[in-house]
């Protein structure tokens, strides 16, 4: 289809991008598949990009035409081979570095068997070896029989898989780990094992044409026809990063082509190569000294349960990736371990230093806290090695991208929340794009992750409510513009809830309380009394940071849409913050800026501004690291969901209608609600007087009736009372009172009689995205 309309992929995928201007011209499913799609198309591309810059120096440039078509055939061969092997041994094929690695093992299986004649060097004299020999007598009845009998492949040969990788920036062992356990397996399933020739390309192509049928995707051996429909869009030399360079005495700036994706991906491997080939995977010297320091030596629940979580990592990244891939999943693992260890040691020195303690007993025997420092590990590992991280422009998802850790350890996400700072902090060999990545695992624990039904967030909200009555007082947007000064570590954060500071000489094993928020592993935790009224660090710190992301993420979204109207933002954010700190439960399986874009609406319509919602979804596609599911499928009620404008209607607006109508009054300026957010659910604000009448004058208005506007009352229709002055007798309080009631059974009665004024409008979208009124 897309040949006959003379289209390539990257403009089909580029006009669905633009065609889905709205809510509803491309469904979520779809748009889901459709990116997967162009995620394998992408790895594709790299991977054929590098294949024939590979074999461009690995097979001769034959002059004589009859070479040229034996190399030309080889190189087909060995392309299609590699798309069969992909297609049977990797269920996500989205994967860039087994992906690349595999392909390295199906060059060695050709290079062990194309004629050393059309070889360059060094691979001409890395395989030269038994299989250029020509076959002995006894060699062919062998391999009679072995045809019979289906013996295994040869195993690699060291020397071409040497050059292969020396050539590509790859480590030798992972790639000869990938050829054993899983390309082996392949040889033996589609009947190649022990064959010493080329393997016949029709009859590969053959096999091959069921995968392609079956996905029904694209034809990946179209790359070798350089078929249009799968050429990239051409780069432009000026696009290109200038790079200067002296050269005599003078400036030359010369063009350097960007860094491909397989480049940037080996690059990344091997940075975190350098300092973990020398760590180890047990614990070893200081940790060792830690560990047998505490009250309860937690080295064997440490040692049982790495263990339990390797088997479980192996498993399920073997159904992630593919049957074959369980052994390259437990090297992953390894890696992982390495780097837990590397880091716990790293923070546990820290704390010594920070306490000038060594008995760290309470949070080594803490389970939550192991178990998150080593999904921790395990994602710089995987994020290291997979395709989201290289993906220039943003970043892109894969059936392993975050939160797949905590899916397969079962953990809470607001538990690994905890964990981030302090590792990022102790592992000072993390490259800037591996903190970023953390740093965005975070962002998205704080915007949806945590606030998942099951989270442990919310009976924690539920008992800070109930002991103090808010969760954490809000601020002004002037010091939500600067970062967060805190001195709070993992272990402040994993035995919360503490009030005060460490103080230097207390031990971590018998002073630091646990809460709720603190799960152990060992029933033989010293015992410590109840802390109904201590504050929860965790919660209290979570909070401080949610406050930035949404109020970042706000005035990104308001300085797109609202810069002719600056006074809103501050308004806008006092909802927003309000609806976090009093209205939690509206974030319940919901994410953080599905709330921003509907305070947004809401204040832009009682301020009579023009804002359609279908504006502010198109601003906010616009925005880094945002999803058109946040807008297009929003949790209206259990399990039922739609798109954000019914949301807003039938669950925002009728939950907050109150208090947003608190700022209709075009008297309401932004300095009025900036430091203390509306807190009422009652139709009208209470009043609160202050205790010290005696030496403040509070002047209170009575409640007045909605059917009257302020500015028609007199001082017939209004009484003011100046309390802090000689008032009279207790009479005249009484007939206040008195006065207070009938307003209130008058306004009760208004209201049986629907006489009041209309709640606000709600809105709705039309078939061509507009707002309308209703109500």
């Amino acid at each position: 289809v897309l040949l006959c309309l003379l289209f390539s992929m990257k403009q089909f995928f580029d006009l669905l991008k633009e065609m889905d201007v709205n809510l509803v011209t491309i469904s979520t499913k779809v748009n889901a598949a459709v990116s997967r799609l162009e995620k394998k198309y992408e790895v594709q591309l790299a991977l054929f990009q590098r294949f024939e810059r590979t074999c461009a120096k690995i097979y001769i440039n034959a002059a004589d035409a009859v070479a040229a078509a034996d190399v030309q055939q080889v190189i087909r061969s060995c392309w299609t081979l590699f798309l069969l092997a992909k297609g049977k041994v990797l269920q996500m094929e989205d994967d860039l570095v087994i992906s690349f690695q595999l392909l390295l093992c199906v060059l060695e299986y050709f290079i062990q068997r194309s004629p050393p004649s059309v070889l360059q060097e060094p691979f001409k004299t890395a395989a030269d070896g038994p299989l250029h020999a020509p076959p002995t007598r006894a060699s062919r009845r062998s391999h009679g029989r072995g045809a019979r009998s289906s013996p295994k492949p040869a195993p690699p040969d060291q020397r071409v898989l040497e050059a292969l990788c020396k050539e590509n920036d790859c480590e030798v062992e992972e790639v000869k780990n990938v050829y054993i356990s899983s390309f082996t397996d392949f040889l033996e399933s589609v009947g190649l094992s022990g064959s010493q020739g080329i393997p016949k390309t029709d009859n590969l192509s053959s096999q091959y044409e069921e995968i392609y049928l079956k996905s029904k995707d694209f034809d990946a051996r179209l790359f070798l026809d350089h078929d249009e429909t799968l050429q990239p869009v051409k780069l432009d030399p000026s696009e290109f990063e200038r790079t200067p360079k002296k050269h005599h005495l003078e400036e030359e700036v010369i063009s350097v082509p960007p860094q491909t994706p397989v480049r940037a991906a080996m690059n990344s491997i091997q940075q975190l190569m350098v300092f973990l080939n020398s760590a180890s995977d047990q614990p070893a010297g200081k940790l060792v000294h830690y560990f047998s320091n505490c009250t309860v030596d937690p080295s064997d629940d440490i040692t049982r349960r790495v263990e339990s979580l390797g088997r479980l990592f192996s498993e399920r990244f073997a159904q992630s990736v593919g049957h074959r891939c369980m052994e390259i999943g437990s090297q992953r693992f390894v890696l992982g371990v390495r780097l837990y260890y590397r880091v716990m040691e790293s923070m546990l020195k820290s704390e010594e230093e920070r306490l000038s303690v060594q008995n760290f007993s309470m949070l080594l025997n803490n389970a939550a806290f192991h178990t998150s420092l080593l999904a921790c590990a395990l994602e710089v590992v995987m994020a290291t090695y997979g395709w989201s991280t290289f993906k220039s422009g943003g970043s892109s998802e894969t059936d392993l991208s975050f939160p797949w850790i905590l899916d397969v350890f079962q953990l809470k996400a607001f538990d690994f929340y905890k964990v981030i700072e302090s590792f990022i902090k102790a592992e000072p060999s993390l490259t800037r794009e591996m903190i970023k990545h953390l740093e965005r695992c975070e962002h998205l624990i704080m915007e949806n992750i945590a606030w998942r039904a099951d989270s442990p967030l919310f009976e924690l909200l539920h008992q800070s409510r109930e002991q103090e009555g808010v969760v954490e007082q809000a601020e002004p947007p002037s010091t939500l513009n600067q970062p967060l000064q805190h001195n709070h570590t993992a272990a402040d954060l994993y035995l919360s809830p503490v009030r005060t500071p460490w103080k230097k000489g207390q031990s971590i094993a018998n002073n630091v309380p646990q809460g709720p928020d603190c799960p152990t592993s060992s029933s033989s935790q010293p015992q410590v009394p109840s802390l109904k009224h201590l504050k929860s660090t965790s919660l209290s710190l979570f909070y401080k940071k949610v406050y930035r992301l949404a109020y970042l993420r706000l005035n990104l979204l308001c300085s797109h849409l609202l810069s002719d109207h600056p006074e809103l933002e501050p308004i806008i954010w006092t909802l927003f913050q309000h609806t976090l700190q009093h209205e939690s439960e509206l974030m319940r399986d919901r994410h953080l800026d599905q709330i921003m874009m509907s305070a947004m609406y809401a204040i832009c319509k009682v301020k009579n501004i023009d804002l359609r919602f279908k504006t502010i979804v198109t601003a906010y596609k616009g925005l880094p690291n945002t999803s058109q599911e946040t807008f297009k499928r929003v949790l209206i009620r259990e399990s039922q969901y739609d798109s954000i404008i019914v949301f807003y209607n039938n669950v925002f607006m009728q939950k907050l209608k109150t208090n947003i109508l608190q700022y209709a009054s075009p008297r309401v300026r932004a300095k009025q609600f900036e430091a203390s957010p509306p807190q009422s659910n009652s139709l009208f604000p209470l009043l609160r007087v202050a205790d010290n009448t005696a030496s403040n004058n509070v002047y209170i208005s009575p409640l007045k009736s909605a059917r009257m506007s302020p500015s028609v009352m007199t001082p017939r229709t209004r009484i003011l009372v100046s309390i802090g002055e000689s008032f009279g007798t207790s009479e005249k309080f009484q007939k206040i009172n008195q006065m207070v009631s009938n307003s209130e059974w008058s306004l009760k009665r208004s209201l049986d009689n629907d006489r009041t004024p209309k709640p606000l409008k709600r809105l709705r979208f039309d078939m061509d995205g507009q707002d309308e009124a209703d109500g």
